[in-house]
């Protein structure tokens, strides 16, 4: 199977699907990234703050596959940012991964209370990418109000946005902000009602039961989740869905021979309730939200 591509703003190309690993505990991570690059998957994106980046080097590793076969991305956690800091966390996930070169770098959150760290931190995502250290740089969980001040202080637009979309909450203003400057909307939690993060946002009802999407799943003899998917990827984002199961992994890999209508697109567009499964990105602080990340 061909999976289409996406081009950045830097030209850099990346599949339109990839593999997400969080709340992948260790100990599985290597055995569901195994089965995912087996399927097809070739980005697979990871964090600090996940902390299982070794396991998802090791699984790239005992794929056989070339090191420029596989888009690896990961994300530098809070506890990080700052110039010199970020640099070093360069290079805990290289270590980590068991690769020199980054295929994407990304800042995890804005960390709004101390943002004049987060654009130490984006300046030192700069110099890496200016060293050609990694390929592209971005964000996760930005707002339009951080990246205007990130973009009035800083040179490199981000190639990326990488934040919470599904069709419980759209964020439709920010995805209208991040394309009108170019910036790839990348969506974390794309089959929504699947992973949330403790304690925020339980919405009381999962995605995967709702009538709408049954409906539309029906008449393509698709799943709910597929076609969750499946309009992410006609609205031009990248998606990362995750699962360590084979089978989950191998159905939402498999959303490439079927088109939604541009009604059903709509039918999907107002599900939106604007409630969020994770924390708002202005709560996030070291105090509250502290993750010491090992060396590698």
């Amino acid at each position: 199977m061909t999976i289409p591509n996406l081009t950045l703003n830097n030209e850099v190309v990346l599949p339109a699907i990839g593999f997400g690993v969080y709340q992948a505990e260790p100990e599985e991570t290597t055995a569901a990234v195994q089965a995912a690059l087996e399927t097809g998957y070739r980005l697979i994106d990871t964090a600090a703050a996940y902390g299982n980046e070794r396991e998802v080097g090791e699984a790239v590793r005992r794929s056989g596959l070339d090191r420029d076969e596989v888009f690896l991305e990961t994300k530098v956690w809070i506890n990080d940012f700052g110039y010199d800091e970020t640099l070093h966390a360069f290079d805990k996930a290289t270590g980590k991964l068991g690769t020199e070169r980054l295929d994407l770098l990304i800042l995890h959150q804005p960390l709004p209370g101390e943002f004049d760290l987060t654009v130490q931190a984006y300046r030192a995502l700069e110099k890496l990418h200016a060293d050609g250290r990694v390929r592209a740089i971005g964000v996760s969980n930005f707002m339009p109000h951080h990246l205007d001040r990130l973009l009035a202080e800083t040179q490199v637009v981000p190639a990326v946005n990488q934040i919470e979309v599904h069709p419980y909450f759209r964020q439709s203003e920010l995805l209208a902000y991040d394309d009108e400057r170019g910036i790839r909307n990348q969506a974390w939690s794309p089959i929504g009602g699947i992973t949330f993060y403790p304690g925020f946002g339980e919405y009381g009802k999962s995605t995967l039961a709702d009538p709408a999407i049954g409906e539309i799943a029906a008449a393509h003899g698709k799943t709910p989740a597929q076609v969750m998917l499946r309009w992410h990827l006609q609205q031009g984002r990248q998606i990362i869905p995750k699962s360590v199961t084979p089978s989950r992994i191998a159905e939402n890999f498999d959303v490439f021979d079927f088109e939604l209508t541009a009604g059903q697109l709509a039918a999907i567009d107002a599900l939106d309730t604007g409630v969020r499964g994770g924390p708002a990105p202005e709560d996030i602080n070291r105090e509250n939200f502290a993750i010491d990340v090992p060396e590698a």
